[in-house]
Formats: C-alpha cells, structure tokens, sequence
C-alpha cells in the first residue's frame, strides 16, 4: 500500500512530469477512468481524484483503461508492432476472451505475443487481457450501481451486452440475480493487491486475489455447487474480513473470526482445519500435514487439498512449504506468499520482545 507522503510526493512528479519517476508509479484518474505515466502531457487531475498504483496490472485490476494520450503500456521505449496491435485489440473489445484463432486473425505467434508482454509489462498478454476484462466487468463491485447505472458506466450500449459480460464472471444474468439462493460479490483493497470477497448473510464463501489465475473458474464453481446467483454487494461477514484483513495487515491480528463456509470434501476439510492449526510465523511442510492427519503417504492429495483452498490468508495455505524448505507454489504469487510469511514471523518476533 502506497503511503500517503508518497502519494503527495507521487503527485508532486506528476504536476512536474517529472521524467525520473517513470516506471515507479502509475496513476489511475477517477473522472476519466483512465491511467497514466508521470509525464503524461494531459491536464493534470486534482490530487483528490488520482488513485496511485506501483503496476500498470494494479491500474488495470482497478477498472481503468490506459490513457492515449501518454500510452503508459508504451513506456519506456516504444512498443513492437505486436504489442500496439494487441493493446489496441484489446482496447476495442476489452471483455474477449481471447483464443488461439485469434492471434491467427492477426497475423500474430501467440508465442511471440507471451514473451514480448512479459518482458515490457512483466505480465504475459493473456495476464494483461484478463486483468482488463476482470477490471472492467467488476467495476460494478466496487461502485455497488443498480444494474442498469453498471451497464451505462461501462460503456455498453446494448443490455445483452453487458449481461453476457456479467455473466462472465458473476454466472449468473443480472435479471436472474433475485431468484434462489443469493451470495454477494464485493472487491477489498489490501496492501497486496485487490480481492474479491463472496459471501451469504452468515458466512464468507470466497476471499481470492482478482488477479489469481483461474479465478473466473472458482466463481463459476462456486455458483454452480452452491446453486446460487452472485451479485455484487456487501454483508456482514464481507463487512467483518474487510475489517479484519485490515488488522491482520497492520499487524495486530494473526487469526480471524470472521465465519466461514467451506465448500469442499472431507479430506480437504481435514486438510484446511491442519491449516488453521498453524501458528502465524511458522510453517509445515506438506509431509508434515500428511503425517498429521495420519496418511503419510497422501503428500500429493494434501498438496492438491492446499491449492483448493478458496479462503486466501484467511485458511493459512501460504503456511505450507516444501520439505527443502522451498516456498512451493501458492495461487496468489510466490512474491505474496514471500511478503505473507515474512509479514507473521516479524510479528511473531516483535511479541516476544515486548
């Protein structure tokens, strides 16, 4: 999370367009939906309307589209054909999924497509499409808009539109969202990155990085074994982790109250209670939650149990590491997982000094 003195310092360089902090920061500009550079030569925005990211993936996650006048995925150097066509592609029809055929289409190597986003923006092309798509068909999350304010803030002209583009995500059509059973979407800033909380009235169901590969999937899931519609809004467990995460980032919280609903099969059940049973700052090995729940010989199914696991921080899968003592693998991003461990053991540390 940026700190408010950075962000005024943030905003100082862009009112100077000063050329050294290009790469440092991006910023997203509320009346306009879009995001810039630091030196991008549009009319400055007040500093109340600019929201500061470290990432062009932060800003697009965010819901804001890249500014054409500074172009802020061309910078430093100016982009290959390839990644300008793409970008523009994207920007035509920011909620495609896109396929094989359609690199085709373009004349374009999905391959080459891969590599030159990685090394410009440090994610793969299908990564930034994504991360525009989730961006933009959670906008409504964020804002809480009836369906028809969602459908005119985001640009669609036709409601089927917009349906099929909420229906992408959510699973379900916004004329459908009043019937059965209903859990609620809502997007919660935290100091890693935006996630997605979904929850009933009585228990959180869901809690992911939107940028989590595979996130569509679970959603999807999810609504379908839940046989529920998910709509955007809040509740009181969403209400109770959003102010628990924050505690928890602070460092003054290592366990969470906030209830739980937990879709999954015995074994993993008995998997994620291992899991709660971690002490923040310390870790086990995936062998070791095996031989904890007496089948040492089910490291793979435990490992599989681990990366199952819908509760991100809150049921503490990040806790488990490779017997080398190697972090493994965790859906949120090895640099997460890094940050989440070092986080608990320097809060550990600090309680046994006072």
């Amino acid at each position: 999370m940026i700190s408010a003195d950075l962000k005024e310092q943030y905003y100082e360089a862009l009112v100077a367009k000063d050329s050294e902090y290009e790469g440092l920061f991006y910023v997203g500009v509320r009346t306009t939906g879009v995001f810039c550079r630091p030196t991008c030569p549009a009319r400055k925005p007040k500093f109340e309307n600019c929201e500061f990211y470290e990432t062009a993936q932060q800003a697009l996650l965010a819901s804001y589209r890249p500014c054409q006048r500074c172009r802020p995925l061309s910078h430093p150097n100016q982009v290959s054909d390839v990644v300008r066509i793409l970008v523009e592609a994207v920007e035509k029809n920011p909620e495609k999924r896109w396929k094989g055929q359609d690199f085709k289409a373009l004349s374009i190597d999905e391959s080459t497509a891969r590599r030159q986003f990685k090394k410009r923006f440090g994610m793969t092309f299908v990564e930034y499409a994504r991360a525009r798509r989730m961006g933009l068909a959670l906008k409504n999350i964020r804002s809480g808009r009836t369906v028809i304010d969602s459908q005119l803030s985001t640009g669609y002209e036709s409601s089927s539109g917009f349906r099929d583009a909420f229906s992408r995500i959510m699973g379900a059509a916004p004329t459908q969202v009043d019937e059965g059973h209903i859990l609620k979407a809502s997007w919660i800033d935290t100091r890693l990155g935006p996630m997605m909380a979904i929850a009933d009235e009585e228990s959180l169901y869901l809690l992911e990085f939107v940028d989590r590969r595979g996130l569509e999937r679970e959603v999807e899931r999810l609504r379908k074994r839940t046989k529920s519609a998910i709509v955007p809004g809040t509740t009181a467990p969403i209400q109770s982790i959003e102010r628990e995460l924050n505690e928890y980032f602070q460092g003054i919280r290592t366990a969470f109250d906030t209830p739980l609903f937990c879709l999954g099969t015995p074994f993993q059940k008995r998997v994620w209670d291992e899991l709660l049973a971690i002490p923040a700052g310390e870790t086990r090995s995936y062998q070791e939650i095996a031989n904890a729940l007496g089948k040492p010989t089910a490291c793979r199914a435990v490992a599989q149990a681990n990366g199952a696991n819908q509760l991100a921080i809150v049921i503490p899968c990040h806790r488990v590491i490779n017997a080398s003592g190697e972090l493994g693998g965790y859906g949120g991003g090895l640099t997460r997982k890094n940050w989440l461990l070092t986080h608990e053991k320097q809060g550990q540390e600090q309680d046994s000094y006072e």
